[in-house]
């Protein structure tokens, strides 16, 4: 369906159906026959698949995991210390492993090697779930209080530390699986501080209700500002039949927040975005579009937050702390400090009160053109369901990819588009960090970090870190660069300092679009506008 509507996306999730019986690191053989064949053609097209595994392992003596976990004593006790805890969960009668022990956690992340997780590939990355730990009937949905670890000590202390360190176990398995050279990537449910190290985070099983996608912004920014940035809540909620509307505005906010996935129980009505007729499709598929088109900002964000712990997704009053107004604001917020996104959470609505924070020009996304704000900086804008209502912060530089694909992999090579926005002295800057995407490194200085600048009559491009391209391994080009609010440039020639090249160009309704620059990302350049 994806490729006869032309709708992008990376990843196939499989739930727990996928496996033998809900046993993990297994297949049904009936619907998963060849599950390698199945992923490799995904990776053809670009895209990967993930599997889920849980904590809570099926007391079966004939499965290779609960056989072998159980002869080296990996798992949590009873109050007792000496019988393996027995709870019930997805599979039944479960043992949970005792992931506060390094040596359980090493034994785990041995499981994802190619040879043990039999019909698995290089491009399958994993889902931790149920990992709090839930334990169906347990109190309050987990573990007695009074069970043990391996080290004698009750659960009560380690509670909320388990689901992170079983994410930790299966991310360090991923790394072992690659001997080192990939990057990991599993999602989990449960985590704490540090999570952030191990992968992405969600909000759990929320509905399809229009509470729940106003209250999804609110815990994301939470998270953010706990040091978590990428996280993201099931679009178009997990429990429940979603409408139309609901599924078109709930893609629209998903795809301006860190971690952007569908995911539905198997109850729930079929939700493909070409399920609902061809115009909602069209405004599904515009809105992962830009997500898409954004990619190498957020990028750059994350690689920001990796080396600073600064939020991704950002509540207003962090980059405006001394505006009263802004310090309660939860239902609109900002991508760094460059994009202000104010998403339509109601049923109905065809306009959303955004408040325009600082005393810089905000540019609206779709038309390039500054928005009128009164002295309260609150505005009524427009929000038709075809469009979330998108700004550009003026004094900043967003680099954008604007070549529709069917995946991020297939985007590789793609040229850059700059959408420069002049702040009212007329400057503007912005970074693009690029590597190659896949490896560690860029823990090594394979990287290049660079920042675009905009100021008087100059725009250019110079080296901020890393040695990406030094030795032409870097072929990012620029394909045209855009410049708000030209209109009191007067630009009548733009050329290449050094050089002389001029550039071809148009101007039009006070935007200026240089076009076919072909200038390299990681070369330093300055483009004269005269």
């Amino acid at each position: 369906g994806d490729a006869a509507h032309d709708y992008p996306y990376d990843v196939l999730w499989l739930d727990i159906e996928h496996t033998d019986g809900k046993r993990y690191f297994t297949w049904d053989k009936k619907n998963f026959p060849q599950p390698a064949v199945m992923q490799q053609k995904l990776w053809e097209e670009g895209r990967r698949m993930v599997t889920i595994v849980d904590p809570h392992i099926k007391r079966d003596n004939n499965y290779y995991i609960h056989k072998e976990a159980t002869a080296k004593g990996l798992y949590i006790k009873d109050e007792s210390g000496k019988a393996d805890f027995n709870g019930w969960c997805w599979p039944g009668d479960s043992s949970y492993l005792d992931f506060t022990s390094p040596a359980v956690r090493d034994w785990w992340s041995s499981q994802f090697t190619l040879d043990r997780y039999v019909g698995s590939t290089p491009h399958l990355h994993i889902w931790n779930d149920m990992n709090e730990m839930s334990v169906f009937n347990g109190p309050e949905v987990t573990m007695q209080k009074t069970a043990r670890n391996l080290a004698g000590v009750e659960h009560r202390e380690w509670h909320n530390v388990y689901g992170m360190l079983f994410q930790r176990a299966t991310a360090e398995g991923l790394v072992k699986r690659s001997e080192g050279k990939e990057r990991p990537f599993v999602l989990s449910r449960s985590f704490f501080a540090g999570s952030q190290r191990w992968g992405a985070v969600w909000t759990g099983d929320n509905a399809a209700r229009w509470d729940h996608l106003a209250a999804a912004a609110p815990m994301l920014l939470s998270m953010n500002v706990a040091g978590l940035p990428f996280v993201g809540a099931d679009v178009g909620g997990f429990f429940g039949n979603v409408g139309e509307e609901l599924m078109v505005r709930w893609m629209q906010a998903g795809a301006y927040q860190p971690f952007f996935r569908g995911h539905a129980h198997h109850d729930s009505a079929r939700r493909e975005p070409w399920l609902f007729g061809d115009a909602a499709l069209g405004r599904m598929r515009k809105a992962a579009m830009e997500r898409y088109a954004l990619l190498p900002f957020w990028y750059t964000m994350f690689q920001e937050a990796s080396e600073t712990g600064v939020p991704v997704m950002r509540p207003l009053w962090m980059s405006y702390p001394t505006d009263g107004s802004a310090a309660g604001l939860d239902h609109q917020w900002t991508i760094g400090e460059d994009i202000l996104v104010c998403p339509v959470v109601t049923e109905g609505a065809t306009k959303v009160n955004c408040y325009f924070p600082g005393d810089e020009p905000w540019y609206d996304s779709r038309t390039l053109k500054a928005q009128d704000v009164p002295p309260s900086k609150w505005v009524n804008v427009d929000a038709p369901i075809d469009i979330i209502p998108v700004y550009q912060r003026g004094g900043s530089v967003v680099p954008k990819r604007m070549r529709l694909r069917r995946s991020t992999e297939m985007m590789r090579g793609d040229p850059y588009t700059l959408f420069v926005a002049p702040s009212r002295g007329k400057q503007a800057k912005g970074r693009l960090y690029v590597d190659d995407g896949h490896s560690h490194d860029f823990q090594d200085g394979e990287y290049a970090l660079r920042e675009f600048r905009l100021e008087g009559r100059k725009i250019t491009n110079s080296k901020v870190s890393g040695r990406w391209g030094e030795k032409d391994e870097c072929t990012d080009w620029i394909e045209r660069i855009v410049v708000m609010a030209s209109g009191g440039l007067g630009v009548k020639k733009v050329t290449v300092e050094g050089t002389g090249r001029e550039l071809e160009f148009v101007e039009e309704n006070e935007v200026l679009v240089i076009r076919k620059p072909e200038l390299g990302v990681t070369e330093n350049w300055t483009i004269e506008l005269s």
